[in-house]
């Protein structure tokens, strides 16, 4: 038995999973699009340009995604978030970087933390992407 997250792109965002997914994957090495299923013409939850199901990496790590174009009364939200440590002041500083300058909005900003802080890192930092999708960055070394 597995876990994995499953993104489902719905009210404003839909109709961007495929742009969100092209962002994410060029951010980290090892990433790919393996595959995406359209839905039929004339098929309930979506239209032939929107994805029904799909699966990529990021960094190896297998993630889900779909659209809808529903009436769903939620979307996302920054209490559910990706959680990227990496040991590499530099990654994490052009990770934060990339997130807000492709229109994302800055929830805590990528700072330095005395040890015993937060408890995980010695940087770190929260953002919410264009796509709502919320990131937080942490330096573990």
């Amino acid at each position: 038995m597995r876990t994995t997250t499953f993104l489902t792109f719905v009210g404003d965002q839909c109709g961007k999973a495929k742009e969100a997914l092209d962002f994410y994957t060029s951010l980290f090495p090892n990433s790919e699009v393996k595959s995406l299923v359209h839905y039929a013409q004339g098929e309930a939850g979506g239209t032939p340009e929107l994805i029904k199901y799909g699966v990529f990496t990021l960094n190896g790590t297998e993630y889900r995604v779909s659209e809808s174009n529903y009436d769903h009364k939620w979307s996302f939200t920054p209490g559910v978030s990706l959680f990227v440590d990496s040991d590499s002041e530099m990654e994490v500083e052009n990770l934060f970087e990339k997130l807000v300058a492709h229109g994302g909005m800055v929830l805590m900003p990528l700072d330095n933390y005395e040890a015993g802080d937060y408890g995980f890192g010695k940087k770190f930092g929260w953002v919410q992407d264009k796509y709502g999708i919320s990131w937080q960055v942490n330096l573990t070394e």
